[in-house]
């Protein structure tokens, strides 16, 4: 990492950015111009987890649209930020990229965000007071309705929660779209079909303890034994099945090998999947921004 004016104790966060945005038409979606004056996804979810009690921001990439984001950050990010890059060198799913983190973040709490969704400051100031008292992994959960921008269908994580506030189980839920009386509904032949629109859903922003390590080194190992405890590559991987954090934290709360706890999104989580969702959303970040939800610009007041 470069050396910033120093972060103490802070939990680290980590980006996961090394993705090709299929659905998103190609192009670097980790870039794509959101905020106000044109700033990156990245740049405003760096400046709410900063501005939320985070300290170094750890950006996982790919070999393919790694440059152009690095090049961004080192152009644009205010020198005072501790950043590093890590290197995710094949698509092998979103745990190995996490362990491909592994060496910069060492043995501090973190959290894990996706690159192509902004979570705002509340959400990351609820789950680094989290972190700081070491109870346990975590996952910010958003209702429903507060995640979607657009009638387009989208892939929500529904998280069913116990009477204490923790995880029991997550069920990925297919082609949800808002109906037009508000309603929500899946098409993806499960039941319920009809989702209520306060049920709360993973945006993939996790809390965890470096405990986390051993967790993410067994499940991607297992799947590919090529793979090295910080996730480097030994030699080519036999195969690409990708291993992904959701399940295996998921399993982890549903075993009980660990408590996993639900902390309430406060605010909404905007985010694209596609490239027709960039006006709605820039449209919906603006209107925070005039409402006094966000400050007007990623490095506006941090500390």
């Amino acid at each position: 990492m470069s050396t910033g004016s120093g972060t103490g104790g802070k939990p680290v966060l980590v980006v996961l950015a090394a993705g090709m945005a299929k659905r998103f038409g190609g192009g670097c979606k980790p870039l794509a111009p959101l905020g106000l004056h044109g700033e990156a996804v990245i740049d405003l979810n760096a400046g709410d987890a900063l501005r939320g009690g985070f300290g170094p921001v750890v950006l996982v990439l790919g070999p393919q649209t790694g440059p152009a984001i690095e090049y961004h950050v080192r152009r644009i990010w205010p020198e005072r930020v501790e950043v590093g890059f890590a290197l995710q060198p094949v698509a092998l799913g979103t745990a190995h990229a996490v362990l491909c983190a592994r060496s910069l973040v060492g043995d501090r709490p973190f959290a894990v965000i996706n690159a192509d969704d902004v979570y705002g400051t509340p959400a990351f100031e609820t789950l680094a007071g989290h972190l700081a008292g070491g109870t346990g992994h975590a996952l910010v959960g958003y209702p429903l309705a507060d995640t979607v921008v657009t009638d387009d269908p989208v892939t929500r994580g529904t998280c069913e929660v116990d009477a204490g506030g923790s995880l029991v189980r997550m069920a990925e839920r297919k082609l949800v779209s808002r109906q037009p009386d508000g309603t929500f509904r899946s098409a993806d032949g499960r039941e319920p079909a009809d989702l209520d629109p306060a049920t709360p859903v993973s945006m993939n922003l996790w809390g965890l303890l470096p405990s986390v390590w051993p967790v993410l080194e067994e499940a991607v190992l297992g799947t590919h034994p090529e793979v090295a405890p910080d996730g480097t590559l030994g030699s080519p991987p036999a195969s690409t099945t990708e291993v992904l954090l959701p399940e295996v934290i998921g399993n982890l709360a549903d075993s009980g090998r660990a408590e996993v706890r639900v902390l309430p999104g406060s605010g909404r989580c905007v985010g694209v999947t596609h490239y027709d969702d960039l006006p709605a959303t820039r449209a919906e970040l603006a209107l925070m921004v005039a409402e006094g939800q966000r400050r007007e610009t990623p490095w506006e007041g941090l500390p």
